[in-house]
């Protein structure tokens, strides 16, 4: 079973069955229960066509890090719906990162708010997640 002080080791190992963030090359520099912080390097290929980075993996970038946060215990825990607000674009070269934080938790849902900043400490963007603990155990 696991508990608050092995969630943190139960999520390293759901991150690195994570093809997906890996192949966005984002990198989990927190992992708390309830917080969670993941940075990733904005590359030529994750641009528009407007060449600034694809609102989809901010978003992608905001979910990781949404993940990581609300599996704290033992139950696979996944999203229920999340909303993102845009406030800066960025481009590639740029380094983004998602800070994710517990709101509250009560039952089996929960809700995070993550912060998504630029290298310079700029807000990108905001992200709320609400997630729903399933009957899976990890």
């Amino acid at each position: 079973m696991t508990d608050a002080a092995t969630a943190p080791r139960a999520n390293r190992e759901m991150m690195a069955q994570d093809r997906a963030s890996a192949a966005l090359g984002m990198q989990v520099l927190r992992d708390d229960p309830g917080h969670a912080v993941v940075s990733m390097r904005v590359r030529e290929d994750m641009t528009n066509g407007f060449a600034i980075t694809h609102g989809g993996l901010v978003f992608a970038l905001a979910d990781t890090a949404f993940a990581i946060a609300c599996n704290e215990d033992d139950l696979v825990t996944v999203a229920a719906g999340a909303d993102i607000t845009f406030l800066k674009s960025t481009v590639a070269g740029q380094t983004l990162t998602a800070t994710a934080v517990r709101r509250t938790r009560s039952g089996r849902t929960g809700l995070y708010d993550v912060s998504v900043v630029d290298e310079h400490g700029d807000p990108v963007a905001e992200f709320r997640g609400r997630s729903i603990s399933t009957n899976r155990t990890r």
